[in-house]
């Protein structure tokens, strides 16, 4: 019954259960992939803990210690402030639920790649494979590297923060190269220490001796402020930071048991992060001035330096580069496998696929760590930040609808995990999105232009790629999309 009440099934249990139709295609479908899907659990090398902590690294990180000076610049209501990370991990929890229902049904590594060639055409998931690539793991990377060189700057302030990203990048991408299994453990030890520095300034800050006046009831002029197109703007970085909520679905075919943990490992992770990022940001607020704050990026030396003074603060915020440094190695660690797999189902690109000996994606690790070191060299913090946030938003917005578009087309298929609140829950999720969407594209035309170009370069891309799959292809989308 414990099992029922929690809804975690496996295919052989839905099999078995009396009065229930299996859609056999779908079972088909969801595993067609054996290279991905079919290894024993004992052949898988992630476990349930270390992918609860692939998602945990992959949402602490850049976001939570870089972005709240670029909200507080354009929202000087701390309690605006405030619902914007309320509304993020509500945004990340039913984003969670929605992953976690299709990768229980396609236990193939991959995320959106996956699930958008399996929902709506091998184009479309294509098309988020090429934006992961470059939006989805290359950009956080190198905003991540970016930030860590900034966080190294206020402790040295001669030393070239350009350098030390790039260094990053590189040393991280060799420590992944080297061995999957010891790529997993120095992720987890990273990990771990960088959760016991979040909850030690959690603990602290709420001590500081002198905190700043918060009024968390909230004002005429506060509800005016969350309604209001800054605060949808503001999102971005909001979503941004709350981004890495769906990392286990990039590897479920690594996962033992994935039709149990990979779901298991969404909730838990998004559930942990929220609550960590909603009293984190609650603390930056408490302990710095907001006018200290606006448009500021080392908002964590910032408070730490508030909470232990100057020579406290500049071993917190070394703590801090360590954090960053574990962002950054979850990223690297992760992002090869959506390459991975596109580039299986495309012949030219087979090539990306060799793995070495330790069984790391050799040529797509290489691939990822070009792309990020270049766009550490040629981009802004800012701008690199709301490109992303746009593209991520857009394909994370498409695959949520495609809970619906299952439940439609395909009712009967076997679900070993259900969304929890459907159709509620991805409803929110949408309206959440879309909202953010919406605004983004009105106020920042550019950095979404540049978005849809990235996109619209895919297209042209897969069309080269496959000419004759285009070709054959009973599916009206691409013929729509490419006369």
């Amino acid at each position: 019954m414990e099992n029922q009440r929690w809804g975690w099934y496996s295919n052989d249990t839905l099999q078995q259960c009396p009065g229930r139709e299996v859609d056999q295609d779908v079972i088909v479908q969801a595993n067609s992939q054996p290279q991905e899907a079919g290894p024993p659990d004992n052949a898988r090398p992630v476990t349930l803990f270390s992918a609860t902590i692939i998602v945990v690294a992959n949402m602490i990180g850049t976001g939570v210690f870089t972005t709240l000076g670029l909200q507080v610049a354009s929202l000087h209501s701390p309690f605006a402030v405030l619902m914007l990370w309320v509304l993020g991990g509500v945004g990340a929890f039913c984003g969670a639920m929605c992953y976690g229902e299709l990768g229980a049904m396609m236990p193939r590594s991959g995320g959106e790649y996956t699930y958008l060639s399996k929902i709506y055409h091998p184009a479309i998931g294509f098309l988020s494979g090429w934006v992961s690539l470059v939006a989805g793991f290359a950009a956080p990377i190198a905003l991540a590297a970016i930030a860590l060189g900034e966080y190294a700057g206020a402790l040295y302030p001669g030393i070239d923060k350009t350098v030390i990203a790039v260094a990053a990048i590189v040393i991280l991408s060799i420590v992944h190269l080297t061995d999957v299994k010891f790529g997993c453990h120095f992720q987890n030890l990273f990990t771990v220490g960088k959760i016991l520095i979040i909850v030690s300034l959690i603990v602290l800050g709420f001590v500081v001796a002198h905190p700043q006046p918060l009024a968390l009831v909230p004002s005429r002029g506060d509800l005016k402020a969350v309604f209001s197109p800054a605060f949808a703007i503001s999102l971005v970085y909001v979503f941004y930071a709350y981004s890495g909520w769906n990392s286990s679905s990039y590897i479920a075919g690594e996962i033992r048991r994935p039709e149990r943990n990979l779901p298991l490992s969404l909730f838990l992770g998004a559930t942990f992060v929220s609550l960590c990022y909603i009293l984190i940001n609650y603390i930056f607020l408490r302990t710095v001035p907001i006018q200290e704050l606006a448009g500021a990026i080392d908002v964590g030396y910032l408070s730490a330096k508030s909470i232990f003074g100057r020579g406290g603060g500049t071993v917190m915020t070394l703590l801090i580069c360590l954090a960053l440094i574990s962002s950054l190695s979850s990223l690297i660690m992760v992002g090869p496998r959506v390459t991975h797999t596109m580039c299986e189902d495309l012949e030219p690109l087979r090539f990306l696929t060799r793995r070495n000996q330790r069984g790391a994606p050799v040529f797509a690790v290489i691939l990822q760590s070009g792309v990020a070191i270049l766009l550490t060299l040629t981009s802004t913090f800012n701008a690199v930040l709301t490109y992303v946030g746009f593209t991520l938003a857009l394909f994370a917005s498409m695959t949520v609808l495609g809970v619906f578009v299952l439940r439609l087309k395909q009712p009967q298929a076997a679900r070993p995990f259900k969304t929890w609140g459907y159709p509620v829950t991805p409803a929110i999720f949408l309206v959440l999105y879309g909202w953010m969407l919406c605004y983004l594209f009105i106020d920042r035309p550019l950095p979404s232009a540049c978005g849809l170009l990235t996109v619209a370069s895919g297209l042209v891309f897969y069309r080269l790629l496959t000419p004759t799959r285009l070709g054959k292809s009973p599916t009206k989308i691409v013929g729509k999309l490419l006369p």
